[in-house]
């Protein structure tokens, strides 16, 4: 079934207002929302996920916030393109005007693709050859696109990459410590959890201090040092692998680990991106879950899932240490993400380690998630902020489209 489009706009303060939909693939799932987008607010309309793709017993919620109604469905989601049909036939339902365009969100655009840009069959193929960067994701980031241009056929749509807020570190935090000949092949630190970490740019405003620590942890971790509001280091390195301790993924290993596997345990190429990737971090630690809410469960009982936890807070505290060297000081740690939001346990560990700098936290504000959760004797501000990278997609894509029809530039 595919939707033609007649986009509903409205003018807001003589801005135009879009109605965006922002789509946020991952290797397995699909996060989508509908939203309301102005110079100065935005408003999700619909938003859900379908989950557990390409499996028989997939998942799928959604909540029309216009409404008040919400599904969730147990049902076969083979692929990401049953997904987006299961997406158009709830818009169908919902009776809602068409989006004007479609926003996706995607790790990697390579050395190529460093902004945010309108998609057209030159970005695409150049996405296909960068695939190799982020295997993971690109392939089902692709796939959506695809689906999207095919059941909405002739509307604009965005590729806004997670790379593109650290696109302007300096060499010294940029280049990596390799021969020139693969320097100029692109292999260099990109960064990622640019969506997440723009959102709370945006989201302090005014309030964004000179020198602010942006903690995003999920199943994906990192650590991004910014600057009077722009990047200027972070712990993720050529790929999503790097950095610190993730759900699944090592983050930064010694080199001659992987050599050694490969010399003598004769791994492959495919061998090792398995091991690193899906086989590493908490779950490798711990032999029982890459789930932080699991590992709190079992760690009375379990020493595995006890150290998981405890090396996953001391490589967080290591690299945090790292950010505040690089920023001399810090005025600010915001936690976000899955773990970052909803872990005050995590949080205070990682922060009792940083007494040193002056950061205390209030256990009762910490406990709550009430900001700020510093004590007001810390000599750093520490925040818990909500990531909305999906928010940020609508954003970028209000603004690209504006652009390219010769809107109105929003503010």
């Amino acid at each position: 079934m595919n939707v033609m489009v007649t986009p509903e706009r409205s003018q807001i303060g003589g801005a135009p207002e879009l109605r965006v939909l922002a789509l946020n693939s991952g290797s397995s799932s699909l996060k989508f929302g509908l939203y309301r987008v102005g110079s100065s607010r935005t408003e999700m309309l619909l938003g859900g996920q379908a989950e557990s793709i390409g499996e028989h017993k997939g998942k799928f919620c959604a909540h029309n916030l216009c409404r008040n109604e919400s599904i969730s469905e147990t049902l076969p989601i083979f692929s990401q393109r049953d997904a987006i049909l299961r997406i158009v036939r709830l818009l169908a339902e919902s009776k809602m005007a068409a989006p004007a365009a479609i926003g996706h969100r995607i790790v990697h655009g390579g050395p190529i693709l460093r902004q945010h840009c309108l998609i057209n069959s030159s970005v695409l193929r150049q996405l296909d050859a960068a695939s190799a960067f982020a295997p993971l994701h690109t392939p089902s980031a692709l796939s959506v696109i695809h689906y999207a241009q095919e059941q909405f056929p002739g509307l604009a749509q965005v590729a806004c990459f997670d790379t593109a807020f650290h696109a302007q570190l300096a060499d010294v935090a940029r280049i990596l410590p390799i021969a020139k000949e693969w320097q100029s092949e692109g292999l260099e630190r990109y960064g990622f959890h640019g969506l997440s970490c723009e959102s709370i740019v945006r989201q302090l405003g005014s309030r964004v201090p000179s020198r602010l620590i942006i903690a995003h942890l999920g199943n994906g971790v990192s650590v991004s040092a910014i600057k009077d509001g722009r990047s200027i280091d972070t712990s993720m390195g050529l790929t999503p692998s790097g950095g610190v301790i993730m759900g699944t993924r090592s983050g930064d290993l010694d080199p001659g680990v992987l050599l050694y596997l490969m010399r003598e345990q004769k791994f492959s190429a495919a061998m090792l991106e398995d091991l690193v990737d899906r086989r590493s971090g908490l779950l490798g630690i711990s032999g029982l879950d890459s789930d932080m809410r699991r590992l709190h469960e079992a760690a009375a009982s379990n020493a595995d899932a006890h150290l998981a936890i405890q090396m996953f807070c001391y490589s967080l505290r290591k690299q945090l240490a790292a950010m505040i060297a690089v920023l001399n000081g810090v005025d600010q740690i915001v936690f976000t993400g899955g773990i970052g939001e909803n872990d005050a346990m995590v949080r205070e560990t990682i922060c009792d380690g940083l007494s040193w700098i002056g950061v205390r936290l209030d256990a009762a504000r910490n406990q709550s998630g009430t900001n700020p959760i510093n004590d007001p004797a810390s000599r750093c501000a520490v925040r818990v902020i909500a990531s909305q990278e999906d928010e940020q997609i609508a954003h970028h894509t209000r603004s690209l489209f504006l652009r390219s029809i010769g809107g109105q530039r929003p503010l």
